[in-house]
């Protein structure tokens, strides 16, 4: 299933109230260990459910997007978002991205053996 080319990450108006390091109350104390960003479904190393474990961050790399995804064990992933209609790409690595819609407010995206539920607007083609 192709994602429509009016695919909106939602990430942009959600994310900017929930990522960690911006607004006054940036620290280096133990506030800043804390998990920053907003929480998301996440299925890691082929669990076969999902659970609220991750965060995802958004931030700015030039004209793209990435949003990086961090796992509760410290891992992360980034991703770039696309405005080819597929949503998301993967921004440092070799693993191919697949991408499908969940439903109308969130999309699948797939890396490697993780699964990851990311806020969307899915639009008509």
């Amino acid at each position: 299933m192709r994602i429509s080319d009016r695919l909106l990450l939602v990430g942009a108006l959600a994310l900017a109230g929930c990522s960690g390091g911006q607004g006054s109350e940036q620290s280096d104390g133990p506030a800043a260990a804390q998990k920053p960003g907003l929480p998301i479904d996440c299925a890691l190393a082929g669990a076969q459910g999902f659970s609220r474990d991750c965060t995802v961050e958004q931030s700015a790399a030039g004209q793209d997007v990435i949003l990086t995804v961090r796992h509760p064990d410290g891992g992360f992933r980034r991703l770039r978002v696309t405005h080819d209609g597929k949503g998301v790409a993967s921004a440092d690595g070799a693993q191919p991205t697949r991408v499908s819609v969940a439903d109308a407010r969130q999309i699948e995206v797939q890396v490697g053996e993780d699964r990851y539920r990311l806020p969307a607007t899915v639009g008509p083609r």
